[in-house]
């Protein structure tokens, strides 16, 4: 018992976020756990905290890789098997810039369950991941430092999930999140339209050249640059709850990464860059990274197109330590320039 009084407030706090199970459970370590997979590219899917049939064949595709017992259980053994992406866990240190490993996937995947940014969960702490920790180290309340301590862990897990949105009306759209039409033209090219070999990922909404773009709903810029994958001049918002928005083809953009938008906030103009063949918007939403139809979540008001003045800031959506190549954070879609 005397032991016991000695221990610290802070250290039990500590020890609290430690991960303590023998293997792989809560949403948080899954995503961790996904999100080391697809380093070592053997999971093809979304870091979404959900251990279905994709995750398990990639534990078992790591375990015969390194000669480990085949059971598709992330033990202690498997988790040493992943290397720096299996350790420490989240909790044991403060995370900061520079920093890598199972904890800053963590934390990246609480901080994009929160809305505050980051972009993918990749286990590397870079500039984007702190000012996503800055962001809700304010909204919190706590000291805002950039540093990813037992406070900071303890509000994104005690904010994260529990947020409801009020009932939509009768005939309206359902679900967690809605948006509002970032343009007012019809939808055209519909979610899942087939595309050369593949289904479309969002929906087309004819405009012509020029005509401004609001952002959909409250949220913060988290790509704003040339996409050279087809989408174009590209704008990605992240908000709340996992969810993104992005806003491809553009002929200009109108906004700037880390910047922080509402519903209608100007985020650029209608083209047709990228692999476009007339001016049109294409809209996309995704959840955790996985793209959803965008069509439901869609209110009827179209956002707001007040006149607002340029703003100038910091092009882009590469999160410093991964720049270019393979390991971009939305590698798939090779959001960062080439080097």
């Amino acid at each position: 018992m005397r032991l016991v009084r000695r221990i610290g407030a802070s250290a039990l706090v500590l020890a609290a976020l430690v991960v303590p199970a023998p293997a792989v459970a809560s949403p948080v370590e899954v995503a961790a756990l996904q999100s080391a997979l697809q380093g070592l590219r053997l999971y093809s899917g979304f870091v979404d905290g959900i251990k279905g049939p994709l995750t398990q064949e990639g534990i078992r595709a790591l375990q015969r890789r390194r000669g480990l017992a085949v059971d598709g259980i992330a033990g202690p053994e498997t988790r040493r098997a992943l290397g720096w992406r299996g350790r420490p866990g989240l909790g044991s240190r403060v995370m900061r810039s520079g920093d890598r490993g199972w904890d800053v996937a963590a934390l990246q995947f609480l901080l994009q369950r929160a809305g505050q940014g980051a972009g993918r969960a990749d286990g590397l702490f870079g500039p984007l991941t702190q000012a996503a920790v800055m962001r809700a180290q304010e909204a919190a309340g706590i000291g805002v430092d950039g540093l990813a301590g037992p406070e900071t862990i303890r509000s994104l897990r005690s904010g994260a999930g529990g947020e409801t949105e009020a009932v939509p009306t009768a005939g309206g759209p359902t679900g967690p999140v809605r948006f509002l039409r970032p343009v007012p033209g019809p939808i055209g090219d519909p979610f899942g339209a087939p595309r050369n070999g593949y289904t479309h990922t969002g929906v087309d909404i004819p405009d012509p050249e020029g005509t401004p773009i609001g952002a959909a709903g409250v949220g913060t810029v988290i790509y704003a640059a040339y996409n050279g994958a087809g989408y174009g001049n590209l704008v990605v918002i992240q908000h709340r709850l996992g969810y993104t928005s992005w806003y491809a083809h553009m002929s200009s953009i109108a906004a700037y990464v880390g910047e922080e938008v509402v519903g209608g906030t100007l985020i650029g103009y209608v083209g047709q860059t990228g692999d476009a063949t007339g001016p049109h918007l294409h809209f996309e939403v995704r959840h955790y990274d996985t793209p959803i139809d965008p069509a439901p979540l869609l209110l009827a008001t179209v956002a707001a197109r007040a006149a607002t003045a340029m703003r100038h800031g910091p092009a882009g959506g590469c999160d410093g330590q991964n720049r270019g190549g393979r390991d971009d954070w939305i590698a798939h879609e090779r959001l960062c320039a080439e080097p």
